[in-house]
């Protein structure tokens, strides 16, 4: 059972951790979102990554990276990283959305919560000016927006990025999203769209094979259930095998459930959507989400709290094992590609309030090396896209 007052931040980044003071004005613009499939290149400071193997049956879609050789956790300096290619997928620095030698400028003044790309058009989940509790979506294009879609609090695109799906929830004065939501999909020009009159907290998860992935409550205090819903279709096909849903790898056959409690907190349990079989549990990590080919997982330290995340970590799908966790001062991980992993990087103390120095980082998930893939910036909203 989750908090009753399920505010903005809440949706629009479930298991992401919460900001306070400067961190709040940079870290909540900080929406998790899925990583994209774009191939990075090697870390400067990395050899080639190693090979996979078979996993064992049951398994999720792919085969997890062999362990490392190389000791298991590696504790980071952010200010003496060397420097390395920009990401590979859609990112936020300052207002500008940079992607593959594109940019586009995000206008207004209100924070940028999510940016994603769907062909030649840049996508970016905004709050209203003055910053507050009220969100858009704007379809921006050539400088221009050509629309404005009110409430949109999550925001996930295809791995080719083609097309977008995104949800909206009416949000009280004070923070609370309200009874009912509408799931969008887009592509190409068209757009359709899922009225859902009696459901809460409603999140897309993924777009996938033709579906796109959602999770809503019953009820205000209700646990999240999981549903899929083909675009066009009249609504969405509940998945009974995965309870309060988190992640699901871009293939929909894998999914992170936080079901679980104990007396420090959630536990992340991993399953097999199609079956309900369960791969693994962890009580010690939230589980934010899977490289796409399924095979890892990865997530922040369960019981974060306030500022940052302490370490994140990156383990194998099928058997929880963990392949390589790094200590730090983190917010937003996502994926890259299969070998890498981008975390969203605290370069300052944790709490400090004032020139709060922060950058994307890039990790190697089989050798634990990390290289900047920002500039250290210091009060720089950074946001890593869908």
């Amino acid at each position: 059972m989750r908090n009753k007052n399920g505010r903005l931040i809440a949706v629009v980044a479930s298991v992401a951790v919460a900001a306070v003071a400067i961190g709040a004005a940079l870290a909540y613009r900080q929406g998790p979102q899925s990583g994209q499939a774009n191939a990075a290149a090697p870390l400067t400071t990395s050899p080639s990554p190693t090979p996979t193997t078979t996993p064992s049956t049951p398994s999720p879609s792919a085969t997890p990276t062999k362990t490392p050789s190389a000791p298991t956790e590696t504790k980071l300096t952010i200010s003496k990283l060397p420097q390395g290619r920009e990401p590979q997928v859609p990112y936020l620095i300052g207002r500008e959305v940079r992607t593959s030698g594109y940019t586009e400028t995000i206008p207004g003044k209100g924070g940028v919560l999510s940016v994603g790309r769907v062909q030649s058009s840049v996508l970016a989940v905004v709050m209203y000016e003055p910053d507050g509790d009220g969100t858009e979506l704007l379809r921006i294009q050539a400088g221009t927006v050509n629309r404005r879609t009110p409430d949109v609090s999550s925001l996930v695109t295809t791995v080719d990025q083609t097309a977008a799906a995104y949800a909206a929830a009416r949000i009280s004065n004070l923070g609370v999203a309200n009874k009912g939501a509408t799931v969008y999909a887009e592509s190409g020009n068209s757009l359709q769209s899922l009225k859902l009159p009696n459901s809460w907290e409603v999140q897309v998860l993924a777009y996938t094979g033709g579906k796109v992935y959602y999770r809503a409550s019953d009820k205000e205090t209700g646990p999240w259930k999981l549903y899929s819903w083909v675009p066009g279709e009249a609504q969405g096909q509940l998945i009974k095998t995965v309870v309060s849903p988190t992640a699901i790898s871009a293939d929909g056959r894998t999914a992170a459930s936080m079901g679980v409690r104990n007396d420090d907190g959630t536990c992340s349990t991993i399953v097999q959507a199609s079956s309900g079989t369960q791969f693994f549990r962890t009580c010690e990590f939230q589980i934010n989400g899977f490289t796409p080919n399924g095979a890892t997982a990865y997530g922040v330290e369960d019981n974060a709290e306030g500022f940052c995340a302490g370490t994140s970590a990156a383990m194998e799908a099928n058997s929880g094992k963990v392949l390589h966790q790094w200590k730090g001062c983190f917010q937003n991980m996502s994926s890259e590609d299969d070998q890498h992993v981008l975390v969203m990087a605290y370069a300052t103390p944790a709490g400090q309030t004032e020139k709060v120095k922060t950058a994307i980082i890039r990790c190697t998930i089989t050798t634990g090396s990390c290289e900047l893939a920002t500039p250290i910036g210091t009060d720089t909203p950074l946001v890593i896209g869908s």
